[in-house]
């Protein structure tokens, strides 16, 4: 059984197992690399997660898996644009793929998103991201938008998605 919670501020090394795995397991799937994070000192996940976790525009959740966490998702307020949500670093361990967690993160997540007024809800995924794009789609997302690449100096191509909420 799948469960879903946000995460505390006390969590960040759960945090950054998870947000390193994922940048591990699926390189392709992100804006940032391994790399460029595994390099970030504790303070830097510390701070982070804290200033999430106390934070009114920001909701990041875990999902677990028999108490372990195995998935993670941050979504965001946007300060550009009012009524819209960006989801970034959504991610299920290979262990969890198949018992809905993605579901149930996509699902608390626009819970949140409708708490906070958004009208909309705003991800990115790349082209070959094939059972990402089935899971978003299915849970009524739609392209927007044009391609662009994943990151500087990238072939891969990402494309936007959005959920509407309201009108």
């Amino acid at each position: 059984m799948i469960s879903v919670r946000p995460v505390q501020a006390h969590e960040w090394r759960t945090y950054q197992a998870l947000r390193l795995s994922a940048l591990r397991d699926s390189p392709d799937a992100f804006g940032s690399t391994y790399e460029l994070e595994a390099a970030h000192a504790d303070h830097f996940w510390m701070e982070r997660v804290q200033a999430a976790s106390l934070s009114d525009t920001d909701f990041v959740l875990l999902a677990e898996k028999e108490g372990q966490a195995c998935g993670l998702i941050w979504c965001q307020l946007s300060a550009a644009e009012s009524g819209t949500a960006d989801i970034y670093q959504m991610w299920v361990a290979p262990s969890a793929r198949g018992l809905r967690a993605g579901y149930a993160l996509l699902e608390a997540t626009v819970k949140w998103a409708k708490s906070r007024s958004a009208k909309r809800v705003r991800l990115g995924v790349t082209d070959t991201n094939e059972p990402a794009i089935r899971l978003y789609k299915r849970y009524g997302f739609s392209p927007n938008g044009e391609g662009e690449p994943l990151r500087e100096g990238s072939t891969l191509m990402s494309h936007t998605l959005v959920l509407r909420l309201a009108d």
